[in-house]
């Protein structure tokens, strides 16, 4: 079987490197991939939104299954167009991924098919905005309607930050088209999961738990970012939270979803606020999270294509999921000045003495090969998972791996996975 995996960082390489492991598969591409799948598969220089491009690769080469990594070409229809030419692809339609790319699509949604989540208002103008912010008080939460690569989130600790953010946004200087129309909402305490489940637009299976880091620095302080590590399992979501997050979040949702003529199928996620014994909706998104892909991809015993295969195809009845008992936990490597401007092009050493870590995996993100080595290409430029025993043991493995690794300005966070060990 040939399979095509869309995208090219973290995730992807997850992706690619758990689907490189079924002896279903014979071939994998990536488009346009990076340095570490390039190890696994065939690398394809075609963009995540080159949608005709993409479709033109994927039936000269009879690929047999594609398998979509980020929001954008969901967003632009690529799974539709896939469809209408009869090929088999894992991921969520258009009106679907409107869950994610539209943040007050998904709020009203939530709101009407009465999925818990927090007070909200949705403004196009600045005096309506800010008005709503004096009444629902400090801190509050402004979020950019559309696509913003998980950094269109801004949680303001004073008015003026709040009136400065929601300004900055509808006035078109921060994150353009995606901030024309934005999200205010209560700001909710607690603590954040990620839950994430496959669906074929009925049937709804759970992955295992799993908690990222948005913030970028130690101690969840600092601007958000698209995730500077995770780790699985999670020990805030306990049976009783995971029962309730199935019945009241992810049940309602498909349901809710499929009422309104978009039916989901593909992977869900919803980012969940639990507090005590509530559990509350943030946000949803419309494809693995990244960085939970990769420690959820190294805890994930069963082979992932006939999953993928089932969702893909409308059917997931007779599928288990089995996990390993061990935990996993990643550590994002990011360059300097993410989540703002950050330099690219400079030397990465140590990767392959990372690599001979036991169960230890670099993920590449935002690399590039070039003559004498990988360079940095992103904000995010690797994800350094490692499996252990108990959490405590995994993040003294993934440590390990960062402690080979170094260019200039690297940095990263020092208190992954610390949560779980609080608790």
């Amino acid at each position: 079987m040939k399979v095509l995996v869309i995208g090219g960082g973290g995730r992807e390489h997850a992706l690619v490197w758990k689907i490189a492991q079924s002896p279903m598969v014979d071939r994998v591409f990536c488009a346009p991939g990076n340095p570490g799948t390039e190890q696994l598969a065939q690398n394809v220089d075609i963009a995540v939104d080159d949608l005709q491009g993409l479709l033109a690769f994927a039936r000269n080469e009879a690929v047999e299954l594609t398998v979509v990594g980020p929001e954008l070409p969901l967003s632009l229809g690529l799974v539709d167009l896939f469809e209408e030419h009869g090929l088999k692809v894992f991921g969520a339609r258009k009106n679907a991924a409107l869950i994610e790319a539209s943040k007050a699509f998904s709020k009203d949604l939530m709101q009407k098919y009465q999925v818990p989540t927090a007070a909200y208002g949705v403004f196009t103008e600045v005096e309506p905005a800010i008005s709503f912010i004096d009444d629902t008080g400090i801190p509050i939460v402004i979020k950019a309607d559309g696509l913003a690569a998980g950094k269109g989130v801004i949680i303001a600790q004073t008015r003026e930050e709040a009136v400065a953010a929601v300004t900055d946004m509808l006035s078109g200087n921060a994150f353009g088209a995606a901030g024309s129309r934005v999200v205010v909402e209560e700001f909710l305490r607690g603590e954040e999961a990620s839950f994430l489940a496959f669906t074929d637009g009925e049937r709804i299976i759970p992955l295992a738990s799993a908690q990222d880091h948005k913030a970028v620095f130690d101690g969840d302080r600092g601007p958000n970012t698209g995730g500077m590590g995770a780790y699985s399992p999670a020990p805030v979501v306990t049976p009783a939270i995971h029962e309730k997050a199935m019945a009241e979040v992810m049940r309602r949702t498909v349901d809710g979803m499929a009422a309104e003529g978009r039916p989901y199928r593909g992977v869900l996620y919803a980012g969940l606020m639990i507090d005590g014994d509530s559990v509350k909706t943030l946000e949803f998104n419309a494809r693995f999270g990244d960085p939970e892909c990769q420690p959820l991809l190294m805890r994930m015993k069963s082979d992932i294509v006939p999953i993928l295969v089932a969702v893909a195809s409308g059917d997931l009845s007779g599928i288990e999921i089995e996990w390993h008992d061990k935990a996993a936990v990643c550590v994002v490597l990011a360059a300097q000045g993410y989540p703002g401007d950050y330099p690219k092009g400079d030397l990465i050493s140590g990767l392959d003495e990372a690599g001979k870590v036991e169960e230890l995996v670099v993920f590449h993100a935002g690399t590039r090969s070039a003559e004498g080595g990988v360079l940095t290409n992103g904000g995010r430029v690797l994800g350094v998972t490692a499996l252990g025993e108990t959490v405590q043991e995994a993040i003294e493995r993934a440590y390990r791996g960062v402690a080979l690794i170094s260019w200039p300005g690297m940095h990263f966070r020092k208190d992954i996975g610390a949560k779980a060990i609080n608790r």
